[in-house]
């Protein structure tokens, strides 16, 4: 099962590199069902193979000028204190079973993430229906009130972010390509710079809980950061509407699979 599992890291990386995204839900179940990880562990493993591997990107695409540093360290300052604040005292505070219908229980996680799932579904059909149309970049770039939007808007992703413990480029690319209107391949890069502040930053406070094995994580990271730099290259082939839309019709496809999950299957 590893060699699978090794192929699977380079996807993650080719993802990463395309679409900005994707790594995250990718990475814990290949460390899980491929190397036989604990699940706490893999969440760990994950935001260092995701935050060294979005760092190689975010340099790559640095180099391209497809990246908006200043956009990605006012939104990581929010991004990262709203998800080190909503991990700490919001979710403990949220209690695990949050009322009965019937014989139906609402859980906590259940209710998480069919909101998430509904986000990604509202995302994507106006990533979708907005893929053939060109995007006209915002002539406001400074100012309190962009500065303003952009802060709050690292709130609002961190604060999703947080509860799930997921996220990523998922809601951060539909938020900087149809908020900010950001061209695509901008967004992917800036994303990447984002995502790599908020994993490095959370792997970092759990170093002191865990003993890494840093062999095979730095094996790993290496596939995947071949892997990114394979889907860097093959992102400059695909035109950014085109990405724009692919990535619309992934994110769709996935909150589908989230919601039949949750409402079906459980």
């Amino acid at each position: 099962m590893e060699i699978f599992g090794y192929l699977a890291a380079t996807l993650i990386g080719i993802s990463l590199g395309l679409i900005g995204g994707g790594g995250s839900i990718l990475t814990v179940p290949v460390l899980v069902y491929l190397f036989g990880i604990d699940v706490t562990l893999a969440t760990s493993y994950s935001l260092f193979i995701i935050g060294m591997t979005s760092l190689v990107g975010a340099v790559r695409n640095h180099r391209n000028g497809q990246v908006s540093i200043r956009t990605a360290l006012l939104f990581g300052v929010s991004s990262i204190t709203t998800v080190f604040l909503s991990r700490k005292f919001l979710l403990p505070a949220i209690p695990d079973v949050l009322f009965q219908v019937g014989g139906f229980t609402v859980t906590r996680s259940f209710a998480v993430m069919v909101v998430f799932a509904s986000l990604m579904l509202f995302a994507s059909i106006s990533m979708i229906r907005s893929g053939s149309k060109a995007v006209q970049p915002s002539n406001e770039k400074t100012g309190i009130q962009f500065l303003i939007n952009l802060l709050f808007a690292g709130i609002g992703v961190g604060l999703v972010t947080g509860l799930l413990g997921a996220g990523g480029g998922f809601l951060l690319i539909p938020v900087l390509v149809l908020l900010f209107r950001m061209p695509m391949k901008e967004a992917v890069g800036t994303s990447l710079l984002i995502i790599a502040l908020n994993s490095l930053f959370g792997f970092a406070g759990d170093i002191g809980n865990l003993t890494p094995d840093w062999q095979f994580l730095f094996i790993l990271t290496a596939i995947a950061i071949a892997g990114i730099v394979a889907g860097s290259i093959l992102s400059t082939k695909i035109n950014g509407n085109q990405l724009k839309k692919g990535f619309g019709w992934f994110v769709l496809i996935m909150a589908v699979y989230i919601l039949i999950k949750e409402t079906l299957l459980n």
